[in-house]
């Protein structure tokens, strides 16, 4: 292969070092420094600026050392990929699974998640959603503190590995959506901001400095992040991106950077010739986010709907604490599911103003709904699921509102069975220091919630990793197998069901009593009845039951009628 290329404006001068063998590179124009310096793939490299120590590429492909240790060149054209055929899957017809590699097997790999790939197809999953694998410090991590993001971790597999992965899932019929961190890089190993202003002192984020999207020479770093997106579509056969905390991305311009990610991956979905699709975590309750571009929004294809998350936690918990001070009511839940958000405008306790704007004419398959992710996992002091939180009987009715929901339906690895490991914060920070930092930080975080400092697992702790592992052997035993044949008939409800994978708000119609504790959720022909208390839901008059969680109209019950 020919060639090196690295923008780094400030620079006097840049050289690529191999081994210790100092290549000179020359200036071109817009900052960047290129070399015609022939190499073969797997070779090992670094760049220097100004003379100073050598440090990873900030486009490397692969860091087959870690965040500290030289790059490695990767040739894409070497891998023989197997899925010609696969044109992609639409989000509108979705279910998506949410994965974290290093804990949904015991291998902790992208060859371990293939073994279990067809557990998701006869569970009915036709999305698997990958955490943030993008190259991070340490041997585990939840990957969004990473700072090489053009390379997979090494830990899991590397490049090879996530391409074995993804070519494993159209085989099978599954769409891959990868978590990407755009709002900012981690501090272990981020050498990122000695090659140029890709950060910026004008704003703050709750992890440490903000991108420059803004600014003087934002040009080209948003370059490098649009490129980024491109970069894991193109080379590795992705279906789609999830966007974190896009709220913390932070710009000023014209055209919002979100909007810019939004057309460059339309066009390089028009050049593969196969469905691309961008979803972004966002707590702003902005319709702007995803509404078309056309129509002078972001043009993103959906976002997760944290308000239907809060309100359906909060009602089945009994939580009100935090942010779930706003929720709790059944009223909130049913204006979650005709309206999406629940704050759309109105005053938030939590945040003591008004918050949000009225989604109007956009459909549900815009919004993602679920009981469970990772955040609302892992971000509880012991990180209980709400197989912790609530009974088999509850969680089945929690299951059966989001999967006949009007959005997206998303589970959260283990949800299906019922799983009793927790979802942990865990690091492996080899700096002292910061691995230190990091514990501090984590038990002082809780405030708002009422948790204890003594009850936050220390994250560097390696027992807080494998306290979260997955146990396979679970859903084998009969407790957690009826919840897998819960799941399972849900998911096969909803693909049979025109009804429920109808995304119009306008056309759910729920019916509630706040007193009497029930509510109902119209889906056309379908009527989904939910006793909370002791007064049995009303059912449809000479309705047949389809499915029913346990005897119609028994306290903690769902049960699905069709007229």
């Amino acid at each position: 292969m020919n060639g090196f290329e690295l923008w780094s404006p400030g620079a006097s001068k840049a050289e690529v070092v191999i081994g210790d063998v100092r290549h000179p590179m020359e200036r071109a124009e817009f900052g960047y420094w290129r070399s015609d310096l022939a190499v073969e793939a797997g070779t090992e490299y670094r760049f220097s600026v100004d003379g100073g120590d050598p440090v990873p590429d900030p486009r490397s492909h692969h860091q087959p050392a870690g965040v500290h240790g030289p790059s490695a060149i990767v040739d894409h054209d070497d891998f023989a990929w197997t899925d010609e055929r696969w044109r992609g899957a639409p989000l509108s017809s979705a279910v998506i699974y949410e994965a974290h590699i290093g804990t949904f097997t015991p291998e902790g790999t992208f060859e371990g998640a293939i073994a279990r790939l067809d557990h998701l197809v006869d569970l009915g999953i036709t999305h698997l959603e990958l955490m943030p694998v993008a190259e991070f410090p340490g041997r585990r991590g939840w990957g969004y503190d990473g700072v090489d993001l053009y390379a997979p971790h090494h830990g899991y597999g590397g490049p090879e590995g996530l391409k074995r992965l993804v070519d494993a899932c159209h085989a099978r019929g599954l769409a891959v959506i990868l978590d990407a961190v755009y709002n900012h890089l981690g501090p272990g190993g981020n050498y990122l901001g000695s090659f140029g202003p890709y950060f910026s002192d004008r704003y703050s984020t709750p992890w440490g400095d903000a991108v420059n999207f803004d600014g003087p020479g934002s040009d080209e770093v948003r370059d490098f992040f649009t490129g980024n997106a491109e970069h894991w579509l193109e080379h590795y056969h992705l279906d789609g991106l999830r966007i974190d905390a896009v709220h913390a991305i932070l710009d000023l311009s014209a055209m919002h950077f979100l909007e810019e990610l939004a057309r460059r991956v339309d066009a390089l979905e028009a050049r593969l010739g196969r469905t691309l699709s961008v979803i972004v975590e966002s707590d702003l309750n902005d319709p702007r986010v995803v509404t078309p571009y056309e129509a002078g929004g972001f043009g993103i294809d959906a976002q997760w709907s944290d308000d239907f998350h809060h309100a359906l936690h909060a009602l089945l918990t009994g939580e009100t604490v935090g942010y779930y001070a706003d929720f709790g009511r059944i009223e909130h839940l049913a204006h979650a599911l005709q309206r999406a958000f629940v704050y759309d405008g109105t005053y938030s306790e939590f945040r003591d103003r008004r918050h949000g704007k009225r989604p109007e004419g956009l459909a549900g398959h815009r919004f993602l709904g679920y009981l469970q992710n990772h955040d609302q996992v892992g971000n509880r002091a012991r990180g209980e699921r709400s197989s912790h939180l609530m009974s088999d009987d509850l969680l089945k009715v929690g299951a059966a509102l989001v999967l006949t929901s009007p959005f997206v339906p998303m589970l959260f690895q283990g949800e299906e069975w019922g799983a009793t490991s927790p979802f942990l914060y865990f690091t492996d920070h080899e700096d002292t220091a910061l691995g230190a930092a990091v514990s501090k930080g984590r038990q002082s975080g809780f405030k708002a919630f009422g948790w204890k400092p003594s009850e936050v697992p220390d994250p560097q702790d390696e027992d807080t990793f494998t306290r979260s592992l997955l146990d396979w052997s679970e859903p084998e035993t009969e407790r957690h197998r009826e919840l897998l044949d819960w799941h399972r008939a849900l998911i096969g409800l909803r693909r049979e069901s025109p009804d429920l994978t109808d995304g119009r708000l306008d056309l759910v119609e729920c019916a509630y009593d706040e007193d009497a504790r029930w509510l109902v959720v119209e889906r056309g022909s379908l009527s989904i009845c939910c006793t909370f208390g002791s007064t049995p839901a009303p059912a449809p008059e000479d309705g047949e039951v389809v499915l029913t969680s346990k005897d119609p109209g028994s306290p903690e019950s769902v049960t699905i009628y069709r007229t």
